[in-house]
């Protein structure tokens, strides 16, 4: 176990304090002096922290560290049962880019039930993806069109843009889906993929109003 340096020492408290200033400037000094003694706080702490500012600063402190030490810590926490520690785990190995531990992003991380999960994996996927699996990986990101609301809809868009042309058979195929809402996805990504100043247009409500109603009786409610 790496000692902590005996100046950082009050750094764990400030970690925990219930002020999120207090743990935003913590998170500042353990990355601004990079101690590996911290290291598994920082992990620890990012599982938990319910302020988006201060984990992101957490992030940041930790690509601060050696990738030799952090990249291991890191993976473990993929099989953790907590969805944050997940999440943050992979939003960190993405940052850190470093491209070996592509094996560790596996599908069910990809397919994880929780949307925050899924898309913090998503982002890492497509940042460490080797060239000979982004066409895969881009069949398995399209299977998932249609999920979630809006905001996981457009993550899921932009992990299949970030892959490019390689994403247009998977869209193709979203495209053909008996389901409005997977093709109104799949749309929107093709626009996406074409323009990427295009905008994210879709009307997620009108294409689940569809699959529920019926084309006829949907036409006929909007009258």
């Amino acid at each position: 176990m790496v000692p902590i340096n005996p100046t950082h020492r009050d750094l764990l408290g400030a970690l925990s304090a219930g002020n999120p200033s207090t743990r935003l400037q913590a998170a500042l000094a353990a990355g601004t002096h990079p101690d590996p003694g911290l290291l598994g706080e920082l992990v620890a702490r990012s599982a938990v922290e319910p302020d988006f500012f201060v984990r992101d600063m957490l992030t940041w402190a930790l690509t601060r560290l050696p990738a030799e030490i952090t990249v291991p810590r890191l993976l473990a926490e993929l099989t953790s049962a907590r969805a944050q520690a997940r999440s943050q785990a992979l939003h960190t190995l993405s940052k850190i880019g470093d491209r070996s531990v592509w094996p560790a992003i596996t599908r069910a991380l990809l397919h994880d039930a929780d949307d925050e999960v899924a898309r913090s994996a998503w982002r890492a996927a497509v940042v460490l993806v080797p060239d000979e699996e982004r066409a895969a990986l881009a069949e398995d990101l399209a299977a998932q069109l249609g999920r979630g609301d809006r905001a996981v809809q457009l993550s899921l868009s932009r992990a299949l843009v970030a892959l490019g042309d390689v994403a247009e058979p998977a869209l193709r195929t979203g495209l053909a889906n008996p389901d409005p809402v997977v093709r109104a996805h799949a749309r929107a990504t093709q626009r996406l993929l074409r323009d990427p100043d295009a905008g994210f247009a879709l009307d997620v409500e009108e294409a689940k109003r569809v699959a529920a109603l019926g084309p006829e009786r949907a036409a006929g409610t909007s009258c």
